[in-house]
């Protein structure tokens, strides 16, 4: 549930989960999806930044060690996004030697092959020994449920650890029957200007998207905690809580190696997608990812930074302005779009995402444009009311 880079400047990065030469169309499963190839230039803002190992990347079913104990793993998406990075941190727990894994890419039988590979060749011959998920989205805790089971025992609990709020959100989600889709999404966006019965009756349809990708979740799992203190292989690394992408957020801080495990929170050359849905309509959840990653600027500047997309950088007070100047910049052009009549989040679609949108990705774009309208409204800049057909206009004052 992330946005994907265009060839446009480093503001108009847009990471969502859908191959983009469909036009309006919706796949039931969208794990057919053809892969994009992986970029080969960089963009101004992306030379702000500092990759320490270039454009190294692990293979298939392989691993990089970044430092002693700390292993790069990425596995392939069937999405524009085109993958996930895990993070596998070397870890005791009481007499048990092996390994603690940062999330786990979705449920299908590709990844699962991944997984075994990375089994037999890249864990020393020691198990897992407990799973983090930054959060809820698929491509962080689709496996964690086979994970969790491939590596418990009789005696032993491979335990999933994370957030209180994505634990039940994620639980809910692969089992509830219309978790992103269905009659009460449909009439949500058609509040806000969507108003193509094809494109409403895609939406009335999206009812197993969850579920195909996340189809369990561990019955039992341990809580992580913003300012909590985990301590894995001997390293103490600190829990950061963010908001605003997904209900509570979890990353990673080490101080000892200076390092960052940042989750979608902190992404070097995508923008993270920020949205609004039905089920809370009037969140302000761009205030929240703001608020969210000023935090991490109380961080050296230097920390090695290891992204869930992307590759690992530095430069992280350098990322946060700039995602900050992402977001400054989109407000700006929706007050201009809006100064001399008002618009439904629909009709500002253009003027965020330069270029067609097919219907699932509609789906990221409509509800990060009106995260953006609430943020504009709930600070007085925007007027917001309701016409005759229940659509919502906004208008700047």
């Amino acid at each position: 549930m992330i946005r994907e880079p265009l060839n446009l400047p480093e503001s108009r990065h847009f990471y969502l989960h859908q191959p983009v030469n469909i036009h309006r169309h919706f796949a039931a499963h969208p794990t057919a999806a053809p892969l994009s190839p992986e970029p080969t230039s960089l963009t101004e803002l992306e030379r702000a930044l500092h990759y320490p190992w270039a454009r190294q990347l692990p293979p298939r079913g392989g691993t990089i060690e970044l430092v002693p104990g700390i292993k790069w793993l990425r596995m392939d998406l069937p999405f524009v996004l085109r993958h996930v990075n895990i993070w596998l941190l070397r870890d005791r727990l009481g007499d048990r030697e092996g390994w603690t894994v940062v999330d786990t890419c979705i449920d299908r039988a590709e990844s699962r092959a991944d997984w075994t590979q990375v089994f037999a060749t890249e864990l020393d011959g020691l198990p897992v020994l407990r799973l983090l998920a930054t959060h809820m989205h698929p491509d962080h805790v689709g496996l964690a449920h086979w994970l969790c089971d491939r590596w418990s025992t009789p005696d032993y609990d491979c335990r999933l650890w994370m957030s209180a709020t994505e634990y039940q959100t994620a639980r809910y989600a692969s089992q509830a029957a219309n978790s992103f889709g269905g009659d009460q999404l449909a009439d949500y966006f058609r509040s806000h200007g969507m108003t193509d019965p094809v494109d409403l009756e895609g939406i009335r349809n999206r009812k197993d998207y969850y579920r195909n990708l996340v189809p369990a979740l561990p019955p039992r799992f341990a809580r992580l905690m913003d300012g909590a203190i985990i301590t894995i292989g001997g390293l103490t690394w600190r829990c950061i809580a963010g908001y605003g992408h997904s209900p509570e957020h979890m990353a990673l801080y080490c101080e000892r190696i200076n390092v960052l495990i940042g989750g979608d929170m902190m992404l070097p050359r995508i923008s993270t997608n920020v949205s609004v849905y039905e089920t809370e309509p009037e969140a302000d959840s761009l205030m929240l990812f703001l608020d969210s990653i000023d935090r991490f600027l109380s961080l050296p500047e230097d920390v090695l930074v290891l992204p869930s997309h992307g590759r690992p950088f530095r430069g992280l007070h350098t990322r946060v302005h700039q995602l900050r100047s992402h977001h400054h910049d989109r407000l700006n052009e929706v007050i201009v779009a809006t100064r001399h009549r008002p618009a439904y989040a629909y009709d500002l679609l253009p003027v965020l995402f330069k270029r067609d949108l097919d219907l699932h990705q509609t789906f990221f774009a409509l509800g990060e444009t009106v995260a953006h309208l609430n943020r504009l409204w709930h600070s007085g800049q925007l007027r917001r009311t309701r016409d005759a057909e229940g659509i919502w206009r906004f208008q700047a004052i």
